[in-house]
């Protein structure tokens, strides 16, 4: 079973940039399909961007198109997620989530298809 740390939110300025890590252990991270989904407050969790088991595909909402660059260094059993131009409307808690290939098939952006979450780290986006 595979743990989930994130790490590296903050609070930036609009217009910048950031950062965030999502450190796995206790499985095998290549075995997985990683995502990151966002909830802001008073919203619900929405999805964000997604990569498959290798690093080859990826997948990202509309509106984070251009802006968000995900990655995974699977040597250190790690994802990322580049923001730039950020906006106050990026404000959220940012949570990473791992899924099993087999079972995430095609369906990068739905949560239900992920079975392990972190606890989240804070994105603010300041005006």
């Amino acid at each position: 079973q595979v743990q989930l740390v994130e790490s590296g939110g903050g609070l930036v300025q609009a217009g910048g940039s950031l950062r965030v890590s999502c450190a796995a252990s206790g499985g095998t991270f290549s075995a997985y399909a990683m995502g990151w989904f966002r909830q802001a407050p008073g919203k619900e969790r929405e999805f964000v961007a997604a990569i498959n088991w290798i690093g080859g595909n990826t997948y990202y909402a509309d509106s984070m198109k251009g802006r968000f660059t995900i990655s995974r260094d699977n040597a250190k059993n790690t994802m990322y997620l580049q923001m730039n131009s950020l906006n106050p409307e990026d404000t959220a808690v940012y949570y990473c989530a791992a899924g099993i290939r087999a079972i995430i098939g095609g369906s990068y952006s739905s949560m239900q298809k992920y079975g392990y979450w972190g606890q989240g780290t804070q994105v603010t986006v300041s005006s």
